[in-house]
């Protein structure tokens, strides 16, 4: 992280609990911006052991590692609702369908330091397993969430190993999550694919996308991606719905879509080289 030089911003203190009761309680202060930055370019400055320091919000690796920032920045500051929704519209359609969440095996994608995982861990689902590209990510999940994940693997999930293959096949998932990771160069189709095709057939995915990936004027890979799946009949809507998910840092919402579906099949490798 790098100390920020002066710049005219307000100041917003921000108090979280930590998993463990009373928690650290950070100054951040956001830019006062005319115009809305992309999310992948928005920033903060965050008072850390006597200076400012200058964090981009897409630096998961630096913020994972302090304690509690995740959590107040994204959580407490700029009031990030999209675990809760997720998992509030899984367990509407569990319901529906009569299934119980016991009886998940998750393969939670992008896990991060496991807000989507606790969600389920509180919803009862017994089996779940984290994946990110960040080791940052594992340390912080289990600094802060012990007991959620039954396993972490930082992977790769486009140029997975035979062994890390056959490591996630063992768990036989027939539910995959994946919440606030998808576009922005997070997790590309092709990972997507990856871990799509680890889930049983009839499988449940839930995850949730920007509004803009899924809109038919959008030929980003997401929204493209979700419509060939769509028209080739890989997978089967259940819900739609539009939210906010976080406020910007002109404090203006931002929009998503939660979607819950089942799988039918695979994605074949030919959907994916049309992508490409």
């Amino acid at each position: 992280m790098q100390t920020s030089e002066p710049i005219e911003t307000e100041r917003r203190p921000v108090r979280v609990e930590s998993p463990t009761g009373d928690g650290p309680e950070y100054e951040i202060r956001f830019p006062r911006v005319e115009e809305m930055l992309d999310q992948d370019e928005e920033w903060c400055d965050v008072f850390l052991e006597g200076k400012w320091e200058r964090i981009r919000f897409h630096d998961y690796d630096k913020i994972y590692m302090i304690p509690g920032l995740y959590e107040a920045l994204f959580y407490e500051a700029l009031k990030c609702t999209s675990p809760k929704r997720v998992a509030n519209l899984l367990t509407e359609e569990l319901e529906e369908a009569d299934d119980q969440p016991g009886s998940l095996r998750v393969l939670d994608v992008g896990a991060g330091n496991g807000m989507m995982g606790e969600r389920l861990h509180a919803m009862g689902v017994q089996e779940i397993v984290g994946v990110d590209i960040i080791p940052e990510a594992k340390t912080a999940a289990e600094r802060d969430r012990p007991g959620v994940y039954s396993d972490y693997m930082i992977t790769d999930l486009t140029a997975m190993s035979d062994e890390e293959v056959k490591c996630l096949q063992s768990h036989r998932f027939n539910c995959m999550t994946t919440v606030a990771a998808l576009g922005f160069g997070d997790i590309p189709p092709r990972a997507f694919m990856g871990a799509y095709n680890m889930v049983e057939p009839e499988g449940w995915i839930a995850f949730n996308v920007k509004e803009s990936f899924v809109k038919g004027s959008d030929e980003s890979g997401f929204s493209r991606l979700i419509r060939m799946m769509t028209e080739w009949e890989l997978i089967h809507a259940h819900v739609y719905r539009r939210y906010c998910h976080r406020l910007s840092i002109a404090k203006e919402p931002l929009y998503y879509v939660a979607m819950v579906a089942r799988k039918v099949r695979d994605i074949p490798e030919e959907l994916l080289a049309a992508l490409e």
